[in-house]
């Protein structure tokens, strides 16, 4: 019989790229997966997967009270259904993971995607991350096989816990055809340069400034692909400035989707206000898909960011999110071909090397070893 993994974690399913990947490289490696996570009020249907999908319904759709009856619906699904291993995504499914691999005497894993009580909505409320803080402390040390997304994180976590934690980059497959067509919605005008922002529409990651600065940014459009809780605010703050010709939003995306849009595009922006050490030590994928997509990018002058950039320069680096900065970096993009063919250069030599291919190795080994 397959030996049966379970993944948890907290959002739809269909729009969670590491995930997918995740789940994808099991199931070929010959696991039986199952990926769980819960249905929001604006859930578009499954997508159909290589391997198993479960969205878990619940009455309450965010804050405390839907954290407390997600852990407990996961809690009891967990406990009467079987698995050999338990993967929790996260800190926010790693109670219900922890006690039913516990009572049934199975093998678990965390994997933290993030600093989770570091993340900027946590970080400003101080009682909640403390009661998070706590979590982690009791849990995290006991577990014994552990990863994330990228050294910093790794390093931190075990200097505090003195649990191993290897390192799984979230990058994408590599990409082996740069010819899509895109749909006719999404077509870009003639000679207008596109400069893509892919993730989150929510608050630290420099969109409200970035809109601004497209005013002092010529023959280029800025992209959108996503939503979040500044969604109507973005929107209001582009017909303010009657930047409607110069700012589109796609909204979300399914990832085959968002990858064709991003072999479209001019410029990749990853940008974060340094709101928590969660930001500061990020790696976020949107970095690596940019590169897969040969689009040079705009990051933060985050640690993570510099080491790839000793690497390869594949990127502007900044130091703050000033409409100011913004503008004049995009601006040194758009105008500076030399420099453009370079880091477009670099990114053909980096793309070679971030890819889902050699990480999923290291992800095999480590479920190899958990069950010899």
């Amino acid at each position: 019989m397959k030996k049966k993994i379970i993944c948890t974690v907290i959002n739809d399913l269909n729009y969670d790229q590491r995930m997918i990947r995740i789940c994808t490289s099991l199931t070929q490696a010959g696991y039986d997966v199952l990926l769980i996570g819960r249905i929001k009020r604006k859930s578009v249907p499954l997508i159909n997967r290589s391997f198993q999908q479960h969205r878990i319904q619940c009455f309450f759709y965010d804050g405390k009270l839907f954290y407390i009856e997600y852990n407990i619906r996961l809690f009891f699904y967990l406990l009467f259904h079987r698995f050999d291993i338990i993967n929790a995504i996260d800190l926010d499914t790693i109670l219900p993971c922890y006690y039913t691999s516990k009572i049934k005497r199975k093998k678990i894993v965390y994997d933290a995607h993030e600093y989770f009580t570091e993340m900027p909505e946590i970080v400003t409320r101080p009682r909640v991350q403390k009661i998070w803080k706590k979590i982690e402390r009791l849990i995290v040390p006991k577990i014994k096989h552990a990863y994330t997304v990228c050294e910093s994180l790794a390093e931190l976590f075990e200097k505090e816990y003195h649990t191993k934690f290897e390192v799984i980059r979230n990058v994408p497959f590599k990409q082996k055809d740069n010819h899509f067509t895109v749909p006719n919605i999404y077509e870009k005008k003639l000679n207008t340069k596109i400069i893509l922002y892919q993730g989150s529409l929510n608050d630290g990651r420099g969109l409200e400034e970035m809109i601004d600065a497209m005013q002092e940014i010529e023959g280029a459009e800025f992209w959108l692909a996503g939503e979040g809780e500044l969604s109507q605010e973005l929107r209001e703050q582009v017909i303010k400035n009657k930047l409607e010709h110069k700012v589109k939003f796609l909204g979300y995306l399914q990832p085959e989707k968002l990858k064709q849009i991003t072999l479209q595009v001019d410029i990749g922006l990853n940008l974060l206000q340094n709101k928590g050490l969660n930001y500061y030590y990020s790696l976020a994928n949107k970095s690596f898909d940019y590169i897969q997509a040969l689009v040079p990018s705009i990051n933060m002058d985050f640690p993570e960011y510099q080491k790839i950039k000793q690497e390869f320069e594949v990127a502007l680096l900044i130091p703050d999110l000033k409409k100011e900065t913004l503008a004049k970096n995009i601006n040194l993009l758009l105008q500076d071909h030399q420099l453009y063919t370079r880091l477009q250069e670099n990114c053909k030599k980096a793309r070679e090397i971030y890819t889902w291919e050699n990480e999923e190795q290291k992800l095999l080994n480590i479920y190899k070893n958990i069950t010899l």
